[in-house]
């Protein structure tokens, strides 16, 4: 889920909630908090603290809510986990130690030391075009075969060939999640629990029939959904992420298109094509 900004580059609570309401009326299954998409890395804590009660106050456990926590201070991250209650969540997504370029035994034992100290389920998040490095298979099969409440792995490295192997090889009960909306649904087909969207914060209706569909081995029906997608999927990655799904939300009458820097706004160019995509896709 984005994080709304005023004209002013200030939260809006307002449209806080709006995109969240039209999140869940499209039918998804779970939200994900403070995650990439979301700015977390410009927000204040005082700014997270109150967009997350905004959250689960609007929620009213209608549906299960994910929290990130990660970072690339293992003993900060641990802190964190201990010191947040996490009563309203579910899971937690943590991601890869980011910028510190940590081999895969640092990486390993990064998560060792957050498994042992979250009181919720664990969801590794691999993002290597983020954070530079990824998390290999092997170390998240053994992070998921060592430790029962690392359920998961949000996988966004682009490589289908990767994430298939990791689905053939890791535990029955492990989720391996599509972290790439362009390669969700095949992922999904070749055995994959869903998707951690980005275009589903703008088309939650379409993005969640994909998956339903992909998931009842509906094909061709979950095929007609991504053809429907595929090139917004495309467009508001041009310019960065969130930039592009802030200024689709804004079309949609959600919230303001407003990023905080270093980002910047969708260009006009870009906001016009995003503008005919969505008209051609209603």
């Amino acid at each position: 889920m984005i994080t709304p900004f005023g004209e002013d580059g200030e939260v809006d609570l307002e449209a806080v909630i709006d995109v969240f309401e039209h999140i869940i009326k499209g039918g998804i299954d779970y939200v994900v908090l403070m995650g990439t998409t979301a700015e977390t890395a410009t927000l204040s804590d005082q700014e997270r603290s109150k967009v997350v009660e905004t959250i689960i106050k609007t929620n009213n456990n209608r549906v299960p809510l994910v929290l990130g926590i990660g970072g690339n201070n293992t003993a900060a991250v641990v802190s964190l986990l201990k010191n947040t209650d996490l009563t309203a969540f579910e899971a937690v997504l943590s991601v890869c130690p980011y910028y510190t370029l940590p081999s895969q035994e640092g990486i390993y034992k990064h998560f060792k030391h957050i498994a042992e100290a979250s009181p919720k389920p664990i969801i590794l998040y691999n993002v290597p075009a983020r954070t530079g490095v990824s998390i290999s298979n092997k170390t998240t099969i053994r992070l998921a075969n060592n430790f029962s409440n690392i359920i998961g792995a949000k996988d966004a490295t682009g490589d289908l060939e990767s994430v298939v192997s990791l689905i053939d090889n890791a535990p029955e009960d492990f989720h391996v999640i599509s972290g790439d909306d362009a390669i969700a649904l095949p992922v999904v087909l070749s055995g994959g629990s869903g998707v951690i969207s980005v275009i589903g914060g703008a088309l939650p209706y379409q993005v969640s029939q994909m998956i339903r569909l992909a998931l009842e081995g509906e094909v061709d029906a979950a095929t007609v959904f991504q053809n429907q997608i595929l090139k917004l999927i495309d467009l508001i990655f041009k310019e960065g992420n969130p930039s592009g799904v802030k200024k689709l939300s804004e079309h949609l009458g959600l919230c303001c298109s407003t990023v905080r820097l270093p980002l910047i706004e969708a260009s006009a160019q870009l906001s016009h094509s995003i503008l005919e995509a969505h008209k051609a896709l209603v």
